[in-house]
């Protein structure tokens, strides 16, 4: 949460009168993410009426994705919810979640069908980010950005977030061969302060859905990438040469009169940095991996 110091009361209430979250071993990890207005004060009144409350506070805003990590990290149970605190997401939603997840789910993701936000600002660019991270990954969701989701915590242990890339557990899950599903739920209008996205916010979710795609693709065997890159300069390199060789024989022009020699050195040379870069960048991966006593495979469950 960031600056919702008129929510937390009800989202709170809220969240324990749900009769089906009371029975169970319930657990609130509240992330204040750098607030300015008192919502700090409100989360240790909250942490005071309901002791399984867990309140962390960041020195500075770091963003959403850092405060979902810090939840995942922080959180004791099997089972993780994320929500927002803004009161758009509905608890009462949350056993329905459960149920699902309990039907063979790794994750099953919230889908805002009857969304309240405006069209052009909201809506729409949500619409199309949405259309984008469903082309390029093979996983298709009709909601990412929906924050209201239920996770198996087993699954997420090796997940590493940055930037935008909360939005993308579905896709880190799906591509690791777990399963995902999705489930309608409720979204109500905002009635407390305002939203701190916009349209701007779609151009940096598909760069890094872009970087994110690349490795998963290629995190794996680095060298692959840059030894196509070499042998791509390296084909160039010849071409270039036997140019040079048919305009000096058969065109009447000498080496120095076309720029065919030094682009042969540069694709050469470009080639040759190229292949001991892949060297190097599968160096580094065998090292991540065997320093973190990391497996290349995922284990079926």
């Amino acid at each position: 949460m960031y600056n919702e110091e008129d929510s937390i009361p009800t989202l709170v209430d809220e969240i324990f009168s749900v009769r089906e979250l009371s029975n169970q071993g319930l657990e609130i990890v509240f992330i204040d993410d750098g607030s300015t207005d008192k919502t700090k004060e409100k989360l240790i009144e909250a942490g005071k009426k309901y002791p399984s409350i867990k309140n962390i506070f960041f020195v500075k805003n770091f963003g959403q994705t850092a405060a979902i990590t810090a939840g995942i990290d922080n959180a004791e149970g099997d089972v993780l919810i994320t929500m927002d605190s803004d009161l758009q997401n509905d608890p009462n939603d949350i056993p329905k979640l459960l149920k699902k997840l309990d039907k063979g789910y790794d994750v099953v993701c919230g889908w805002r069908k009857n969304r309240k936000d405006k069209f052009l600002n909201r809506r729409l660019p949500s619409k199309i980010a949405n259309m984008i991270i469903s082309k390029i990954s093979h996983v298709h969701l009709n909601d990412y950005g929906c924050t209201l989701k239920a996770f198996k915590k087993d699954i997420l242990k090796d997940i590493r977030l940055y930037g935008e890339m909360h939005r993308f557990i579905p896709l880190y899950i799906s591509w690791n061969g777990g399963k995902i599903a999705e489930e309608v739920v409720n979204h109500r209008h905002r009635k407390h302060g305002k939203s701190k996205y916009g349209i701007s916010r779609t151009v940096s979710v598909i760069v890094d859905l872009i970087f994110l795609k690349f490795l998963e693709k290629q995190f794996s065997h680095p060298s692959h990438l840059f030894g196509g890159f070499s042998l791509i300069n390296f084909s160039l390199s010849i071409i270039s040469f036997l140019l040079m060789l048919y305009f000096k024989f058969f065109g009447g022009k000498s080496f120095i009169e076309t720029p065919l020699p030094q682009l042969v050195i540069l694709f050469i040379l470009i080639g040759v940095i190229s292949l001991f870069m892949g060297f190097i960048a599968e160096i580094l991966m065998r090292t991540y991996y065997e320093s973190q006593d990391r497996k290349s495979y995922v284990k079926k469950k």
